[in-house]
């Protein structure tokens, strides 16, 4: 009993998903089918009562879809109350058949609380959705109260609510775990950065601003110690550099350090030439790149650079990649593109995309990545030309 009361407990705990996705043109296609079909229905059945008024009330709940993400509870507790409404009113007056097939929609619902509502949401969302779908199984009931149609009632009513409830929660899961997966190997990192940039790097430049006080102080009257100040000075900082080239080439995935000038939007195109003859990789730049700042150059240049690779790793069959920047008055906009054969591809997102995505962010942009609106894979980021305002 304790440990049924903590799980209870912990799930009523659970906040809602930060940040749910807004509504998408996929979401306006969905509802302008929905409505479509019910005018369609509407019209054609004849064995519907109170045509008008199913009508309005299915538009009004298949409209209530677009908030389905960011206000679960409430689409949920206004769908279902107008169902029950509608279910008791047509009991008690045995008007027959009022509702619309197309309300079938609604299975929509369970599975979008569970996925983006908190725990306490989830909770108060069932028990209305479980309100609602008793009364219709008793007036099913009292209509017809034959054994067949008691157990299509109960099961069928209960599998509607509970499998897209499950599927849902299922999601979020899934997502949950990742995030946390992918969270855990971001800490790891830090801690061993810090931890080398503690026990190494730190070190000697502490050192190194000791000789340099200690120079600064007897440079007067003692010109020669001042030279051997100097002379440690510069075995520090030399360790210091040798250290750090360890540190960085123990943080990526080859054994080379490059320490050159921060690359930027006039590289690109050498980094295509670089990456092979296949797939082509063809890149068009348009704009002024000149008054960029050094982050958002550098930025563009690694999100094509982790774009270009991903794509001629994982592109399969691809024969050409686009690459194409532009820069107007106020945003830098980059898109990869490439022609490869993304059937069954799985779409979970690696730690590349995820660390592209953050790139962006961080600059005040936006970061795009998913299968090409015809074919291949496709990658869209927008970064402000002077980084994040604020």
């Amino acid at each position: 009993m304790s440990a049924m009361r903590d799980s209870i407990r912990s799930l009523l705990a659970q906040p809602r998903v930060p940040n749910p996705p807004v509504r998408v043109w996929r979401d306006w296609v969905l509802v302008g089918v929905l409505v479509s079909i019910a005018i369609l229905e509407a019209v054609l059945r004849d064995d519907v009562v109170w045509q008008p008024l199913a009508l309005a009330l299915a538009i009004a709940m298949i409209i209530g879809l677009l908030w389905r993400r960011t206000h679960p509870l409430a689409v949920v507790a206004l769908t279902f109350g107008v169902l029950n409404i509608v279910n008791i009113a047509a009991f008690v007056s045995d008007a027959g058949d009022v509702g619309l097939y197309v309300s079938v929609f609604v299975a929509l619902l369970p599975y979008s609380l569970f996925r983006w509502g908190s725990g306490r949401d989830a909770a108060i969302g069932m028990g209305i959705m479980l309100v609602t779908a008793a009364i219709a199984s008793a007036a099913s009931i009292l209509t017809d109260p034959t054994p067949n149609i008691v157990l299509e009632a109960v099961i069928g009513s209960s599998l509607f609510l509970i499998l897209p409830a499950a599927i849902g929660a299922l999601v979020r899961y899934e997502t949950s775990a990742r995030a946390n997966e992918i969270y855990k190997a971001k800490l790891l990192e830090r801690e061993q950065l810090a931890r080398e940039l503690h026990d190494t790097v730190a070190h000697h430049v502490s050192a190194i601003v000791i000789q340099a006080q200690a120079g600064h102080t007897i440079a007067a009257s003692h010109p020669e110690a001042a030279a051997d100040a100097l002379q440690v000075i510069e075995e520090e900082a030399s360790r210091t550099l040798a250290e750090m080239r360890q540190m960085v080439g123990a943080l990526r995935d080859d054994d080379t350090v490059d320490l050159s000038p921060q690359r930027g939007v006039a590289d690109i195109e050498r980094l295509a030439m670089s990456a092979g003859d296949t797939p082509t990789i063809a890149v068009d730049l348009s704009g002024d790149f000149e008054s960029l700042t050094p982050a958002v150059d550098a930025a563009i240049y690694r999100l094509a650079q982790e774009s270009i690779t991903n794509a001629v790793r994982h592109a399969r069959n691809a024969t050409r990649i686009d690459v194409g920047v532009v820069a107007d008055a106020k945003t830098v906009h980059l898109t990869v593109n490439d022609n490869g054969d993304t059937s069954g591809s799985t779409g979970a997102p690696g730690y590349g995309i995820v660390g592209m995505k953050e790139r962006a962010i961080l600059l005040g942009g936006s970061f795009e990545a998913g299968p090409g609106p015809v074919d291949g894979w496709r990658v869209d980021a927008v970064v402000p030309r002077y980084g994040a305002t604020t």
